[in-house]
């Protein structure tokens, strides 16, 4: 069956079923044996080169957010920082130990908040990771966090894709983003150790702030976290999948690298093998190391008919794919934030604002304190800066104990 006949079967599962359920149809390579090409496996990074990221043999004694080592780097474009970087211990989605790495920038001394800020990497590539880009020019909101070191805010940047760039984990961003944070108040030189905490980020960004922010009071209720801003929000990997693939988009290849990250992450459940044409492999190969611009190049204006073989129909897809996509996607996660959020959105914005409204809604209803934002006119490229200055006056109202403002 072609995927208008899954279309018209999934109707009667309900809106947000049926949407998860063709979303993880089209993403998804649960029937084996369809594919046309040989099976493969998953088509992890190159490791990193530079030994300091690598997980020690005993990583499973330590502790989540214990750090394992730590080293002072050139903070390059940060004029009058202090760069540390830290690996600490964290966990992958299956519970299995990993090693995190976060990036921590001070200017300056005395006692200060702290502001775990999430870059949209968007990624394939360990090289493309933020402690790698954030010296070298290539992470684009590098200048904007200098605004916040002139607050004299201590500055975290955690590689939230973990260390297989698993770009579509959500929710491993989530809990490496609060293990980066417990690691950044574990370590005694940077004197953070009673520093509220804040949390920022956009778009893929904003996906680990997202949960990091609503996994927080079960998973690391210890975290003085005061406020979470967040904007571009795409809080349904599935229906963003569904926006970017189901039609020719000049954006499908980060559908396609997010398919990949899942497979990563979930190598059995989300194989890709059984679903892929030959140009799929291909393309899976291809991207494997590439960075956000490689990517979208690489599928521009492409779906997933180009890549994936046969018909796509309801009967490949399995609850325990239905469930990764769930725990991944912040509109079903049930976990609600105690902190208060700022979020926001373009009113045009390409990833759908009113989903995230939606979220909103349900925080409101569970008690949160959330002031939505809509950006008039505002697409999700330009949507970013107007923004994130409000994102941060934000953040500097919640450290300086205003009461946090609500429209719900």
């Amino acid at each position: 069956m072609a995927v208008d006949g899954v279309v018209h079967q999934a109707r009667r599962f309900g809106r947000r079923r049926a949407a998860t359920v063709l979303a993880t149809a089209l993403l998804s390579a649960a029937a084996a044996g369809l594919g046309t090409a040989p099976a493969q496996a998953a088509i992890y990074p190159i490791a990193d080169g530079d030994g300091f990221y690598a997980a020690p043999p005993n990583i499973g004694d330590y502790q989540p957010g214990d750090v394992i080592r730590s080293r002072t780097v050139p903070a390059n474009g940060f004029p009058g920082a202090t760069a540390w970087q830290l690996v600490f211990r964290s966990s992958n989605s299956a519970g299995d130990p990993i090693a995190g790495m976060t990036t921590l920038l001070i200017a300056g001394s005395g006692n200060r908040p702290l502001v775990s800020y999430q870059p949209f990497v968007n990624s394939l590539g360990l090289q493309c990771a933020p402690s790698h880009t954030l010296f070298n020019g290539g992470l684009q909101e590098a200048p904007a966090l200098n605004l916040l070191l002139a607050r004299g805010w201590a500055v975290a940047v955690p590689d939230h894709l973990g260390p297989t760039s698993s770009y579509g984990a959500a929710k491993l961003g989530g809990r490496l983003t609060l293990d980066g944070i417990r690691a950044v108040k574990r370590f005694a030189p940077a004197g953070l150790g009673d520093a509220p905490v804040g949390l920022a980020g956009y778009s893929g960004g904003g996906m680990a702030t997202a949960f990091a922010a609503a996994m927080a009071p079960e998973y690391a209720p210890e975290l003085p976290i005061v406020g979470a801003a967040m904007g571009g929000v795409p809080v349904n990997i599935g229906k963003l999948a569904l926006d970017l693939g189901g039609a020719p988009n000049p954006l499908f290849g980060l559908g396609f690298a997010a398919a990949m990250g899942l497979e990563r992450e979930y190598p059995v459940a989300m194989s890709l093998d059984g679903k892929l044409n030959p140009a799929g492999f291909e393309l899976r190969n291809r991207i494997a190391n590439a960075c956000t611009d490689a990517i979208i190049n690489a599928a521009a204006n492409k779906s997933f008919t180009d890549y994936f073989t046969g018909g796509v129909t309801i009967a490949d897809v399995t609850d325990e794919q239905i469930h990764i996509l769930h725990e991944n996607s912040t509109e079903i996660y049930p976990g609600v934030p105690r902190a208060p959020i700022y979020q926001w959105a373009g009113g045009n914005d390409e990833v759908n604002p009113w989903l995230a409204r939606d979220v909103a809604g349900r925080y409101c209803a569970a008690g949160a304190r959330v002031l939505f934002d809509i950006i008039p006119g505002a697409d999700h490229g330009t949507a970013i800066a107007p923004g994130a200055a409000r994102a941060f006056n934000y953040l500097g109202d919640r450290f300086a104990g205003a009461p946090a403002p609500s429209n719900c």
